[in-house]
């Protein structure tokens, strides 16, 4: 049976911890901060965790994660 493959954009967005939960990067961190609060920035510093009911699905797009 052939090897599965990471779809590599799910792997550049996800990380698996070591309980096996996922965690990501929040979005628009990125551009226009001007317009955002300083209280908004800070919440978007801290990663994110994916629910439980999403984790079968992440496996499978990541399966040596």
């Amino acid at each position: 049976m052939p090897k599965m493959k990471t779809k590599k954009a799910a792997a550049k967005r996800f990380k698996k911890t070591g309980t096996g939960k996922f965690k990501y990067k929040a979005q628009g961190t990125r551009h226009i901060l001007t317009k955002k609060s300083a209280k908004r920035k800070r919440k978007l510093r801290h990663p994110g965790v994916i629910s439980e009911a999403e984790v079968p699905r992440l496996n499978t797009l990541l399966p040596y994660a």
